[in-house]
């Protein structure tokens, strides 16, 4: 039989699940649909026709939810997103938020 003591130590171990964050694509006159598709495609694995729904959500609506994802990979994408855009010239430019 556990005693109450190791019970409260159980509980102390009790793993959290990660926070998760969105990713968000946010819209700007300059970068191409077919640039946002790519990055959709690349970094976020989706499909041609999952990433043309959420490009044309991030035209209409001025942003789109690319993902949710705990915080170090969300981090890593928002940088990929970033750093290909600039490499390309494109303004594209990504965000996340805590869930």
């Amino acid at each position: 039989m556990a005693t109450k003591k190791s019970l409260e130590f159980e509980d102390e171990l009790a793993l959290k699940e990660p926070q998760q964050y969105k990713v968000l694509l946010l819209n700007d006159d300059y970068s191409s649909m077919d640039f946002v598709v790519d990055i959709l495609m690349t970094i976020f694995h989706k499909s041609y026709a999952e990433a043309e729904i959420i490009m044309i959500e991030v035209h209409k609506n001025q942003r789109g939810l690319c993902g949710v994802y705990p915080y170090e990979i969300a981090e890593t994408k928002v940088a990929q997103v970033t750093k290909i855009a600039r490499e390309q010239g494109f303004p594209l430019k990504a965000i996340m938020e805590e869930v």
